[in-house]
């Protein structure tokens, strides 16, 4: 059920103390009585409404209420932390009274919902994920039932699903055995190196029930691989206008188009939703966390934010820091000797998304020569500093060329 509060200004006659008129309904969440709530609010001609974000429940009730006279509606989703009532005197009533009066005094912010088209490609990026996540799990299950079986496939090949992996797989599946003139056939590239390696790897024998398993877990992850290229296809089909953007992205190091295409379907392209890359980040949960009392800092931990996009930007973080001699490569590894690798990757993933967030605003291509003028303002703090520190130990510094700082 949906729980309703409409308050609007009544006629003060007489003695009557209170001008709001407080209407409170409950409704159930089928698709006829959501439909019978959007009437009612259109009845009473409220054009601003909040709801709080609990879990996918608010779903269906905002793709409702979006189409409210004809589209001429605020709708603020609320993340129900930022709007806690006081504990004890809570109900579902009592809530939907206080977000109404929260939102009257203009107290709540809303969450950021993108566009109907973007919100399809999320579907299908985040499926995506989860279909690659299955792939990977019906490959560790095949792994694991070889090496029960003593096929030691994966000692000696490092992708055992390539070419040559599954053409021993089939013979394995077909013959229940594998001969040395399998392995001399059906080896491909440097895996025929590993000949003689593999002669003692599988030199073993499946029973008629074990070839059988074997083969409906081939099964499996041969269905989930194709229907991986079906979604891929329709994400390459919403995508299609979006395309510069893609490219634009591409040009980050690190980011490929899979990612390119997550991260569209997680943020958009429109940037005027966020009013400066800080609120950005911290939508992300990329921001670090702030909790400080009595002058101490308790817990710099990052908050939870979208956990879709979080992933995907240390993912290319890490692709980034490999990349010699670029800015945010050498920021990782000056921050990994203080902080350590996972919360210099997290810095480095909250750089990556403040340059997504100026190049879709600014619409601009990634260049390291937008980092140049960081390169001179630190060398020059950096000299200041070092000054500095001769002067108070009684050393005087004399620079080498004119033009350079004096201390």
């Amino acid at each position: 059920m949906v729980v309703a509060c409409i308050i609007s200004k009544q006629q003060v006659t007489g003695k009557t103390k209170n001008p709001l008129l407080i209407e409170i309904k409950t409704f159930k969440t089928l698709p006829d009585d959501l439909n019978h709530l959007k009437r009612w609010i259109e009845d009473h001609g409220c054009h601003d409404v909040a709801m709080e974000s609990t879990g996918v429940y608010w779903c269906p009730i905002y793709d409702v209420l979006e189409t409210m006279f004809d589209g001429n509606t605020t709708i603020l989703v609320v993340n129900a932390r930022h709007m806690h009532n006081i504990p004890g005197k809570k109900s579902d009533v009592k809530d939907a009274q206080w977000i109404s009066q929260l939102l009257r005094a203009g107290l709540l912010k809303g969450s950021f919902i993108p566009d109907p088209t973007i919100r399809d490609l999320r579907d299908l990026t985040r499926y995506r994920k989860h279909i690659t996540e299955d792939i990977s799990t019906q490959k560790n299950r095949i792994e694991k039932f070889l090496q029960r079986k003593g096929f030691k496939i994966s000692t000696f090949l490092t992708d055992v699903f390539g070419v040559s992996g599954r053409s021993l797989l089939s013979i394995l599946v077909s013959a229940g055995k594998i001969t040395p003139d399998d392995i001399r056939n059906e080896l491909r590239g440097v895996a025929k190196q590993k000949t003689e390696d593999m002669l003692y790897a599988l030199n073993g024998q499946l029973d008629l029930n074990s070839r059988l398993y074997l083969s409906r877990m081939l099964e499996m992850l041969d269905s989930l691989q194709i229907h991986l290229q079906t979604i891929e296809a329709d994400i390459d089909s919403e995508t299609s206008a979006f395309n510069p953007q893609i490219e634009l992205l591409q040009t980050i190091p690190g980011i490929g188009a899979t990612a390119a295409k997550a991260i569209i379907g997680e943020i958009g392209v429109d940037m005027s939703k966020f009013p400066t890359p800080t609120q950005f980040c911290s939508w992300a949960g990329l921001c670090p966390g702030e909790n400080e009392s009595a002058g101490k800092k308790k817990s710099t931990r990052i908050n939870f934010g979208n956990t879709y996009i979080k992933s995907i930007m240390c993912e290319c973080a890490w692709g980034m820091v490999r990349k010699k001699d670029s800015y945010l490569s050498k920021f990782y590894w000056k921050l990994r000797v203080r902080r350590g690798s996972q919360k210099a990757v997290v810095a480095v993933a909250r750089k990556m998304l403040t340059v997504i967030y100026f190049m879709l605003k600014n619409n601009e291509a990634y260049s390291e020569d937008h980092y140049e003028e960081a390169k001179i303002k630190y060398e020059e703090s950096r000299k200041r500093k070092l000054f500095a520190e001769a002067n108070k130990l009684g050393f005087i510094l004399t620079p080498a060329n004119d033009n350079e700082l004096v201390g």
